[in-house]
């Protein structure tokens, strides 16, 4: 099935395995969060258990250097792209509103990114994610 929309996750290529996890995850929420018409309908499986919504369409998942994620970010906002951040900072706070805060004391251009999520149309995040390798 083709979609008109892409979602994608760009991950520092230098983390530890959980970081990069961890930082998917965290990403992954931001757009489900931010966008809710892309989260589908609960799962029910045949003995009548209920399972929470998932997304309707792939994620695809890229990794690169900080540099390169930070060229990246920089075409995401100015496509004017739906973006969900993570900065290192934010592997040494304990709550959402401290994550916020860490985000919040940097500029766009300052931003230590370990990664980034993106979603809008197709071809716009594809010129975004130009150049980036699908993670392993």
């Amino acid at each position: 099935m083709r979609f008109d929309t892409k979602i994608g996750i760009v991950v520092r290529d230098d983390l530890a395995a959980w970081q990069r996890l961890n930082v998917t995850a965290f990403l992954a929420s931001g757009v489900a969060g931010g966008i809710p018409a892309l989260v589908g309908e609960p799962y029910e499986d045949a003995s009548g258990n209920t399972y929470l919504p998932m997304f309707r369409q792939p994620v695809l998942v890229y990794e690169a250097d900080a540099a390169t994620i930070r060229d990246a970010h920089g075409r995401a906002l100015a496509r004017d792209m739906h973006i969900a951040v993570y900065i290192e900072d934010m592997f040494k706070t304990g709550h959402d509103e401290a994550n916020r805060e860490t985000v919040r004391s940097v500029t766009a251009d300052d931003m230590p990114l370990v990664g980034f999520a993106v979603h809008g149309p197709k071809n716009g995040v594809d010129k975004v994610l130009k150049g980036l390798r699908l993670h392993p």
